[in-house]
């Protein structure tokens, strides 16, 4: 089989879009949207079949900001089916806006917002190196503070509760800059720890940063034998068996916990007072299972024995095993990796083993670890944050395919960078997943600007579809690289049917009763989210026979994933909402037919969960009460999602497709733009979540698009053929 991608005589699409910067005019509210719906009979006058010509909108929002300010009209009652002009204005304000967003070199790239969490643990890192800067701790301290809540705690998510591991960091990272017990911003977090069970309920990563200042015994940490690099890739269990991320955290974890590099605090600064009843010296040893048999009390027994073998005088492999892991580890922190795995954590975690292993802020290895690691700092001169990674490939494919859906022409300059970019950005190493998937040849994107160990199908699936919606500058090339890409992908297909992220068959479910996996992301497991994603990318390809076996064994493991009331689990997105419109959507890119029964649950889950408003929304609370799944304040990346699921059901007419486009086009801002404060993203459910900030924005362009393709009766678009 031949990849052809972008046929001289292939389909346009143009737009007279000009992609100068947008206006920063802000108004917005019933004024603006009267203002909007009065400019409509201005707006487009032609739109055929699958040209979408778009209009200079310059005017229309200059007049649309002076009514506004003439007047502010009152709120007045209107029936929530929308014009298709109205739907096309939406789309035009909001391609201006993303165009002006687009970086000179072509890619997109939003802030990955998360809690407090970060900032607390560079603090917790400066007093641990010993070397604080004054500025940039204090800049940390004003992040904290502002997200404490009214209880004294802080929590994970957007709206969520008080969680603990949030609550000590920041309580410690507060107390080590100086902020007395007795504050009353202290003293309400202290109760609130205490309340939640104090550092005793932490995980075993938050313990692990609290016994490198001393704050908690080594002895009731589990151990993280260093020898575990040394077993072979042949052996049932073995370092590649977890997944990439855990695998990335857990080798500088496994050199701390031989040298266990502990800075001693002056009494001051201990957090004796967050121990229930004052009770620091008791047994906090894991819990073990009631039943005799489990793998809980198998693992907590091994951890035992490890004990005892680690204090030990004879450990005849552990040097071996040492220098192994440090070559481990600063190969994938070395050139190609903009870190360790490209992520915090696991950047953090290879700082400090760095340290350990004797490295000084003269080696080369050090200054570039530091370099990427502060590279993930964000400051706005309002607020400091820190970044969990990047997002630049997976940002721009997803707006690339937004901008090309909803009408800009394939060959638009915009597009072509983006495409160069993306093509620019192909990993051609053979990374750690090729231990479980020894497909001959390497390909795939990553997340980040720079992840060569680590590509993984999410984005690969994702960048695929953007391509074949641009037109490259060397066409040849272009086609070489989207077949390699495309094989790649669909060797990942695990033996459930299904796709997971980074590996193949990473799904040993034993391995999550290990005493150091309660970051509930050990494995990297199929899931129903990025297998309906692979689905689409197959769809879109005319669901080449070549693939049909894989079709049908995607489609079994979708069959199986469905919940009893029609919904699908989401993986990378929060959370129902996310699984359920991406499975709806890649059963309708495969032609499936919508009208079957269980296809049909699936589209009355989502209308049923409509909010009043017209929008949908599901907190992150419903990773751990799925009772939640569903139930949200109103976000527009969700009713997005929402909207192309019921879309791709072929609800194109419902009132629930329509109130649904509605509110989004009510809640559009005067530039195009959306606002959105919750988080709808997913890194570690129940423990991690992070907000795309380019997800308000990319996504409901994306179903403003979708609407009006699909009634158009165009559900594929592509410029991408299959030649057998």
């Amino acid at each position: 089989m031949i990849v052809r991608a972008f046929p001289e005589n292939g389909p346009q699409k143009s737009s007279n879009l000009s992609g100068g910067n947008s206006s920063s005019d802000n108004a917005n509210g019933p004024a603006a949207a009267f203002a909007k719906l009065a400019s409509v009979a201005e707006r487009l006058q032609t739109s055929v079949s699958n040209i979408i010509r778009l209009p200079d909108v310059r005017a229309e929002r200059a007049a649309a900001a002076a009514r506004a300010r003439i007047a502010a009209l009152p709120s007045v009652a209107h029936d929530a089916a929308v014009s298709d002009e109205e739907v096309q204005l939406g789309i035009s304000l909001s391609q201006e806006q993303l165009l002006s967003l687009q970086k000179p070199d072509g890619y997109w790239i939003g802030e990955l917002i998360v809690d407090s969490t970060l900032c607390s643990d560079h603090v917790l890192y400066m007093h641990w190196r010993g070397k604080v800067d004054p500025e940039l701790q204090e800049k940390c301290v004003r992040h904290i503070r502002r997200r404490q809540l009214p209880d004294g705690g802080w929590n994970i998510y957007h709206g969520g509760p008080s969680e603990i591991n949030a609550c000590v960091k920041a309580y410690f990272a507060l107390k080590l800059a100086g902020h007395s017990p007795q504050a009353p911003w202290m003293a309400e977090a202290r109760a609130n720890i205490l309340r939640l069970g104090g550092i005793p309920k932490c995980n075993t990563y938050s313990k692990l940063y609290l016994a490198l200042l001393g704050q908690f015994p080594w002895k009731y940490l589990p151990i993280i034998p260093v020898e575990l690099i040394l077993l072979p890739d042949w052996l049932y269990f073995n370092i590649y068996q977890l997944s990439s991320w855990s695998r990335a955290m857990l080798m500088p974890l496994a050199i701390i916990n031989h040298f266990k590099p502990t800075k001693q605090l002056p009494e001051e600064k201990q957090l004796h007072e967050l121990y229930p009843c004052g009770l620091e010296g008791a047994d906090f040893s894991l819990a073990r299972s009631q039943r005799f048999l489990t793998w809980r009390n198998f693992f907590l027994r091994c951890d035992g024995i490890l004990k005892w073998l680690d204090a030990l005088p004879w450990r005849p492999f552990r040097a071996r095993a040492l220098r192994r892991a440090e070559a481990w580890m600063t190969e994938r922190m070395g050139e190609g990796s903009d870190g360790l795995a490209a992520i915090f954590p696991a950047m953090l975690n290879g700082l400090i083993a760095l340290e350990a292993l004797g490295y000084t802020e003269r080696d080369a290895i050090f200054q570039k670890a530091t370099r990427d690691y502060e590279d993930l700092f964000a400051d706005d001169g309002d607020d400091f944050r820190i970044q969990p990674c990047f997002s630049p490939v997976w940002d721009t494919a997803v707006t690339s395919i937004a901008l090309a859906e909803s009408g800009l022409d394939p060959a638009h300059p915009a597009l072509q960078k983006a495409s160069s970019w993306l093509y620019s950005k192909e990993v051609r190493i053979r990374g750690d997943w090729v231990k479980q998937n020894p497909y001959r040849e390497a390909s795939g994107w990553a997340f980040e600007f720079n992840n060569v160990y680590y590509p993984d199908t999410d984005d690969t699936a994702m960048v695929l579809m953007a391509l074949r919606l641009m037109k490259p500058e060397n066409p040849a090339a272009a086609n070489a690289a989207f077949q390699r890409a495309l094989g790649w992908q669909m060797s990942f297909q695990c033996r459930d049917g299904g796709w997971a992220a980074f590996d193949k068959d990473v799904t040993k479910g034993w391995l999550e009763d290990v005493p150091f996996a309660d970051h509930n992301a050990i494995l990297d497991p199929t899931c129903s989210d990025l297998t309906a994603r692979t689905l689409e990318l197959i769809g879109y390809l005319g669901r080449p026979a070549v693939y049909e076996r894989s079709v049908q064994r995607a489609l079994a493991h979708l069959r199986r994933t469905q919940e009893d009331d029609g919904s699908w689990y989401g993986r990378w997105g929060v959370n129902y909402l996310y699984g359920t419109w991406q499975v709806l959507r890649g059963l309708r890119a495969i032609d499936q037919d919508m009208t079957q029964s269980w296809v049909r649950r699936g589209r009355d889950w989502l209308a049923s969960c409509q909010n009043e408003d017209g929008g949908w929304g599901e907190s992150c609370a419903s990773y751990d009460d799925p009772l939640l799944k569903g139930k949200g304040p109103s976000t527009a990346s969700q009713t997005a999602w929402a909207l192309m699921g019921l879309i791709a059901a072929g609800d194109l007419d419902s009132p629930h497709v329509q109130f649904g486009l509605r509110y989004l086009l009510d809640a559009q801002n005067a530039d195009g733009s959306w606002t959105e404060d919750e988080i709808t993203g997913t890194g570690f459910p129940r423990v991690f979540y992070l907000k795309y900030d380019m997800y308000r924005n990319n996504f409901p362009l994306l179903a403003l698009a979708t609407y009006l393709n699909a009634k158009r009766g165009i559900f594929r678009l592509s410029h991408v053929q299959l030649v057998r």
